[in-house]
């Protein structure tokens, strides 16, 4: 499976979510964070799929996937801890790991396997 075939709709969630946050408690922070890594996450993935249409790798945007999700992996994983509400820190923190998981692993196998283009 590519990694922008995941990572625009996550960053779309967390775009979502921050705008959802900000709408209903006045939330700045989930503003800001919602919006800046889902944005981010997005162009990463615009990124990658650009890469991937001209048959190579975008390891910039994987670096991008992987810090963007290591990062909310944590954050959020800190606020369940503090106020252990499984909604929203839980629910984004377990995506968070899942996606820091498959960037990893897509680090860890070279990328996006592009076949061979047949004649």
């Amino acid at each position: 499976m590519h990694d922008f075939c995941f990572t625009i709709p996550y960053g779309l969630i967390l775009v979502c979510g921050g705008i959802i946050g900000y709408a209903k408690k006045g939330s700045t922070a989930s503003l800001a964070g919602g919006l800046g890594t889902g944005f981010l996450l997005i162009l990463a993935g615009y990124l990658s799929l650009q890469a991937f249409q001209k048959r190579k790798n975008s390891y910039f945007a994987l670096i991008i996937e992987t810090a963007c999700a290591a990062i909310l992996t944590w954050v959020m994983g800190q606020r369940y801890m503090q106020t252990s509400k499984i909604m929203p820190a839980g629910i984004v923190a377990g995506i968070s790991i899942f996606m820091t998981i498959f960037y990893f692993y897509k680090i860890a196998t070279g990328g996006n396997h592009i076949p061979a283009k047949t004649e």
